[in-house]
């Protein structure tokens, strides 16, 4: 038996026999195939018409655009069968049959793919047309669109050369718009239009329908591979194997006079989500003048007076379609002379809001399950609610000048400065809003990012010093960005030819990863908005995934319990001593010589410290508070290598212009001591120290260090306890590798704690954990488990030791080739690595507790916040994710949207009939075939 290739939308049930469910209807028929014939199923006026599957779509591409036999033979089979029901014929002057060729994919993919209305019309046609209708204006108009659609869509012209004409004609006639132009107008027009298309292609407009629909058919499975439709794929993330469906449909005409009409309409506000129909409306015109804002459209509401019962009608099948397919719809009408049809039905584009708001509704309403509803949002959806947003309309008219990497949401304004110190006094001094603008950011640039509204940089990746500082601050950053020349002698930055100066302003996306010349309005969401309130509290409800914080600061802690956070999952305590008052103090303390130098320093950071974490334990008052000891690469704490090397040249300059002995001498001490700092900061100087003297390797090294943070984190516990806050303090090791390194540094907590209780006279509860951030640590981890009462996967470091690559440097370089060309499916940086570092995590998850059965085990590397990851964490058991403060509700969705699934709940698609009575259906149609054979 030849394979089908074609279905008649009467054909719906022989189209389910042979896929599964309602998504393989989709997947073969297309999104408006699988819609125009579940429409004509329910009863909704459809006009006659056929589906061409993404099946023959794929098989003509691997042909190199060449039309198997047998599809192109099926497809007149097709035309002939909607020849019979309609009572007319393809290209018969008698009784016409004109056609729709119209795309359609699985995926809504709006505009991106073509179109070609009113097939069948050519010179013999049009003439007979114009003695039934006795309406000549109608029949040309149609015409000439014909022409102009296959000029623009099959021959490829400029529709530029179209619209100049038809702009010279209103000029000649003297009227302002189309609907203007009479009968003789349009003749002319078609005639020209004709012309135009020999001139330009030097091939006729076909006379033959045939030969029109034919080329129509593979003009729509050619546009499947246009750039516009390869850059909306590659932007929505839908495959570029899927092909599209091409729909054959009978033409019903709007443009036939003042009784005739079309329009798109919601079936709810798109904006808000509100009741009632939302959309635009015109009379005398068809569906194209309403989409390509040509014309100025009405409301739909004005079609209430005009045509008060199709209007009536509208409305009730918009309900009905609703109820149907249990979403919002939007769905394209044309009312020929009174009599309403519909054109196309499928689940409406809406904001955030919208979103939100509609799937509350629809539980309200009966037509959702919570879980449902729960799935219906995305988590990026509810990330909306947490940045500022640009003014879309605004957004759109603004001068787009660079693009980077989106690592951090929401929109920011203000005046560009180029370095920490200038933004700080910008902002806090006077006033002033600013965008940090920078090659990359370092740990010294701390507060001028603070105090900034957003963060540029022209290198770095995800999870670079930039991106990292700015999510965990809610600061809308675009790392990456390639384009920008950052010139920091001169002040100013250049893209292309266009030069931006310090202290001009600029806008910036974080979520599109997008720079605008000039400042854009900014609208701010509502965290607050009952909708959304209602709908997280349902998640809550399903998740059992905890969700913790990455928290530095009692301010930072606040926020995330605001925003829901059960927990601290990672306090870096390094971040504390980047504050400017400290940073001296810290380097003066890794720069010593000598064991009395260094507890010098040690003992004026000590009451620094011990503040911070008091501050943390009140604002997380009964919630659990991982304290990492520190773990940042030791150069980041050394002074710049460089900066000391021309600090010191400059003194040996000075010197030989001095001319008193004070002055010499003065100089000369300075010089010493200016060589004896450059010596040391050689000598801690590493090659790689991101895989160099850091986390648990420092303190090996300096164990004063270690008992310092011991210390003040149980005497700032006791202290707390003494208030009455319910302290629940763990302690975290950073890059473990082997447990006698564990083991050694447990003893010197131990021997703190101990110390610390003796003294405060109470007992202070508290775990000891290690962080999982080198592949040997996960492993041995049944041999760590025996000395950590808690894992937590660092995974930025874990992704970074697995791959064997810099985290700071592979997204400017050849990761992003990489995932161009398919060599990875996704950036490893932003979502976990299942299939390899992902058997590290479940490997380390199984051994640990082998060991140790109630191992508490998180993460807390900036995959935490990613809803990918999230899902993989509740699939291995974690106890909890930690992410950045802003990303809390995020991460709280993704695990109750893992959570429901994995209970067997899915995104459920329209679901126009009951899959039980499918399934039986298909049972019977295939016990059928086997007693036939």
């Amino acid at each position: 038996m030849a394979e089908k290739w074609v279905y008649l939308y009467s054909d719906l049930e022989e189209a389910e026999q042979r896929v599964d469910g309602w998504e393989g209807v989709r997947s073969l028929l297309g999104g408006k195939g699988a819609n125009l014939a579940e429409m004509t199923r329910i009863g909704v006026p459809v006009p006659p018409g056929f589906t061409v599957t993404t099946e023959a779509c794929i098989a003509y591409l691997a042909a190199d655009g060449r039309f198997p036999p047998e599809i192109w033979e099926q497809s007149l089979d097709a035309l002939r069968t909607i020849e019979k029901e309609t009572g007319k014929e393809f290209g018969n002057p008698e009784k016409p049959l004109l056609v729709s060729c119209r795309s359609g994919a699985k995926f809504s993919m709006p505009g991106m793919m073509d179109t070609i209305l009113n097939l069948g019309l050519n010179d013999e046609v049009a003439e007979g047309l114009v003695e039934l209708t006795g309406d000549p204006r109608f029949v040309y108009d149609s015409y000439r669109r014909l022409i102009q659609m296959f000029g623009t869509v099959v021959r490829e012209m400029d529709d530029g050369v179209f619209e100049e004409v038809i702009e010279q004609r209103r000029l000649e006639a003297g009227v302002a718009t189309d609907p203007e132009l009479g009968a003789d107008d349009w003749k002319a027009l078609t005639q020209r239009f004709k012309e135009l298309v020999k001139i330009h292609t030097r091939a006729p407009f076909p006379q033959d329908p045939v030969e029109q629909l034919k080329a129509a058919t593979e003009a729509v499975f050619e546009s499947w591979n246009t750039k516009r439709a390869m850059d909306y794929r590659n932007a929505s993330g839908i495959p570029h194997n899927l092909g599209t469906a091409v729909n054959i449909v009978t033409m019903v005409f709007g443009n036939m006079g003042e009784t005739s009409g079309t329009g798109v309409v919601m079936s709810r506000n798109p904006s808000n989500g509100e009741p009632g129909l939302a959309g635009d409306f015109l009379v005398n015109a068809q569906g194209e003048d309403v989409v390509a804002g040509t014309r100025q459209t009405f409301e739909i509401d004005a079609m209430a007076k005009r045509f008060p019962e199709a209007y009536q009608q509208l409305c009730d099948i918009a309900d009905k379609l609703e109820r149907h397919y249990r979403n919002m719809q939007d769905i394209e009408f044309t009312i020929e002379n009174g009599v309403l049809w519909l054109l196309q039905t499928r689940n409406g584009k809406r904001t955030a809001a919208a979103e939100v708001r509609i799937a509350i509704d629809m539980v309200d309403e009966g037509l959702l399950g919570r879980e449902e509803a729960v799935l219906r949002v995305s988590p990026e959806q509810v990330d909306f609610y947490l940045h500022p947003q640009f003014d879309e309309t605004a957004r759109k008219e603004a001068q787009l000048i660079a693009k980077g990497l989106n690592v951090s949401p929401g929109a920011a304004v203000g005046m560009v400065a180029f370095d920490a110190d200038t933004a700080e006094r910008w902002a806090r001094d006077e006033g002033k809003a600013v965008i940090m603008v920078r090659p990359e950011t370092k740990p010294d640039d701390v507060h001028g990012m603070l105090a900034a509204n957003g963060i540029v940089t022209s290198r770095g990746g995800r999870t670079s010093h930039a991106a990292l500082v700015a999510r965990q601050f809610g600061k809308p950053a675009v790392v990456g960005v390639e384009s920008l020349e950052i010139d920091l002698g001169d002040r100013e930055a250049r893209v292309g030819d266009m030069t931006i100066r310090e202290g001009s302003f600029i806008s910036i996306d974080g979520h599109r990863g997008e720079v605008y010349l000039g400042s854009l309005p900014t609208v701010i969401p509502d965290i607050q908005d009952p909708w959304l309130t209602r709908l997280m509290e349902w998640a809550d409800e399903f998740r059992t995934l905890e969700v913790w914080a990455n928290a530095d600061y009692a301010e930072d802690a606040t926020r995330a319990r605001k925003l829901g956070a059960q927990g601290i999952g990672l306090c870096r305590t390094e971040h504390m001593f980047f504050e400017e008052d400290r940073l001296p103090v810290m380097r003066e303390m890794i720069m010593a010589r000598n064991h009395i130098d260094r507890e010098s320093a040690l003992d004026r950071l000590l009451p620094l410290q011990r503040g911070d974490f008091e501050a943390l334990f009140r604002a997380m008052d009964g919630l659990p508070v991982v304290v990492r000891l520190l773990d940042p690469p030791l150069h980041e704490f050394l002074p710049d290598h460089m900066e000391l090397q021309r600090e010191l040249s400059e003194l040996k300059l000075k010197l030989q212009h001095l001319d008193t002995l004070r002055e010499i001498d003065g100089t000369l001490e300075e010089i010493r001591a200016k060589q004896d700092f450059l010596d040391r900061t050689e000598e801690l100087l590493e090659t790689n120290p991101m895989l160099g003297t850091r986390g648990v390797r420092l303190a090996m090294l300096l164990p004063e260090l270690t008992r310092m943070q011991s210390r003040a984190l149980f005497q700032a516990a006791a202290q707390c306890i003494r208030e009455g806050v319910d302290v629940k303090v763990e302690v975290m090791i950073p890059l473990v590798s082997d447990v006698n390194e564990l083991k050694t540094q447990r003893q010197i907590v131990a021997s703190e704690a101990a110390q610390v209780m003796d003294e405060e006279e109470r007992e202070i509860p508290y775990k000891l954990g290690t962080m999982i951030e080198i592949p040997r640590a996960a492993l041995m981890a049944d041999v760590i488990a025996a000395e950590a009462e808690f894992f937590s996967f660092g995974t930025n470091d874990l992704t970074q030791t697995t791959f064997g690559i810099s985290r700071d440097d592979a997204e400017a370089g050849f990761l992003m080739h990489y995932l161009e060309h398919g060599v990875l499916d996704e950036n490893p940086f932003q979502t976990l690595d299942r299939k390899g570092m992902g058997r590290l995590m479940k490997m380390a998850v199984q051994l640990g507790r082998e060991t140790r059965p109630d191992l508490e085990i998180g993460i807390c590397g900036e995959h935490g916040g990613d809803p990918k990851s999230v899902e993989f964490c509740h699939e291995l058991g974690l106890n909890y994710v930690s992410c950045s403060p802003f990303r809390v509700p995020i991460a709280r969705f993704a695990a109750a949207q893992a959570a429901v699934q994995a209970a067997g709940w899915r995104a459920m698609p329209p679901a126009p009939r009951d899959p039980g009575d499918r399934a039986t259906k298909k049972k019977k149609a295939t016990a059928k075939q086997a007693a036939a054979s």
